[in-house]
């Protein structure tokens, strides 16, 4: 909720998605139909508002399938993605930190019992490939090559194993070829998904100039109350 306020005092309209660990795991059964709900919703609730999206971790695998599942019908869907006006990606984690994020998310507090997940990641990994790594390489492949071409706000941190600095600037320089505008903010040190956390004043100040940046910042005076 925390993050639900920052645009509901801008006067936006809230839609939260998330995707389990059963669900990330067997894609077809799981994320994948969670992608297409989320795109249909876009589609068939068309009006001239702009739309942001604003992803946390493994959101940017989400992503890479909902744009696997526009470019079977992009005269359908594309106009849906067209109306994003503005992106923020907060820890967003590529494939080689799955196996990283989901056990971290899954037991925060408990070390051996993220190893031991960890461990039957990676086994369900190789031993799944057709089943679900397969998936995971044509979702990053596709986050890579963007549908979406809004502006882009990158938060992270250098100590973060999972949304880790060396994948999002892979992105980020992807997009940028690609013309994307692309906005780069790295602390050196925060944890996964707790950036806000931790560098409160600053994280808010990176997100309502974005949003500002693009017309998006309908309360200003709300706005410097917060900085």
């Amino acid at each position: 909720m925390k993050y639900v306020t920052l645009y509901l005092e801008q006067g936006f309209d809230v839609v939260s998605v998330s995707c389990t660990p059963w669900q990330l795991m067997w894609p077809q059964k799981g994320s994948q139909l969670v992608a297409e709900d989320v795109i249909k919703f876009m589609a068939v609730n068309e009006n001239e508002h702009p739309l942001v999206v604003h992803g946390f971790s493994v959101a940017g695998y989400m992503m890479g399938e909902i744009f696997v599942h526009v470019m079977r019908n992009k005269e359908l869907y594309q106009p849906a993605l067209d109306r994003v006006a503005a992106q923020v990606w907060d820890s967003a984690a590529d494939i080689s930190e799955l196996s990283i994020g989901v056990p971290a998310a899954v037991f925060p507090k408990n070390k051996i019992m993220q190893k031991t997940l960890r461990a039957y990641m990676e086994y369900h990994m190789k031993t799944f490939h057709d089943a679900a790594t397969s998936h995971y390489i044509r979702s990053s492949q596709m986050f890579h090559t963007t549908l979406c071409h809004a502006p882009a706000l990158f938060l992270l941190s250098k100590s973060d194993p999972v949304g880790a600095e060396n994948s999002n600037r892979s992105v980020h320089d992807s997009w940028v070829n690609l013309g994307v505008k692309c906005t780069w903010k790295c602390w050196d040190r925060s944890p996964h998904v707790q950036h806000y956390t931790m560098h409160k004043k600053e994280y808010v100040e990176a997100l309502y100039s974005h949003l500002q940046a693009q017309g998006l910042l309908a309360q200003p005076e709300k706005a410097r109350l917060r900085l």
